[in-house]
């Protein structure tokens, strides 16, 4: 009988650490979440104010980046210079909404977003963005965006 009590005991003590280990990570996988949302928005901003500082601190070192007319930048100075340059030859309001996020490890993330720019026409050029994001030091950075143009 006592055996019976303390695997019980035992059980129960078990359960109870499982809830708090989960309700931790997912404490952790919220604010993580959230930090990628602001990375994302500040590179939103980045772009919108032409800001070379901020592009510099959401940008990984390593980035790269593939753009929907089929240019590779690679490395941080390429992807801030073409950024800028595409800014500039294609004016207009963007507007980046991310719809998902998924974690490949605790380091690393892909975040799939709707990417429009509202031309000066008043068109609306309607694509999608992934972002491959990762931890650099203690800060979420954008280590890839691979933009695509939907099929017609």
């Amino acid at each position: 009988m006592k055996n019976i009590s303390r695997f019980i005991l035992l059980c129960a003590i078990s359960l109870s650490l499982t809830n708090v280990i989960y309700a931790q990570e997912g404490d952790s996988d919220s604010a993580n979440t959230q930090a990628i949302y602001t990375l994302i928005a500040k590179y939103a901003e980045a772009r919108e104010k032409k800001d070379l500082q901020l592009l510099d601190t959401v940008f990984a070192t390593e980035i790269d980046q593939l753009t929907s007319s089929g240019e590779w930048r690679s490395g941080k100075q390429n992807a801030i210079d073409g950024v800028m340059r595409s800014s500039a030859s294609r004016p207009g309001a963007r507007t980046i909404t991310v719809d998902k996020i998924r974690f490949l490890t605790s380091a690393s993330a892909i975040a799939d977003a709707r990417y429009e720019i509202k031309n000066t026409d008043g068109t609306i050029r309607k694509m999608w963005s992934t972002f491959i994001v990762v931890i650099e030091g203690t800060n979420w950075k954008i280590g890839g965006i691979r933009n695509m143009l939907p099929a017609e």
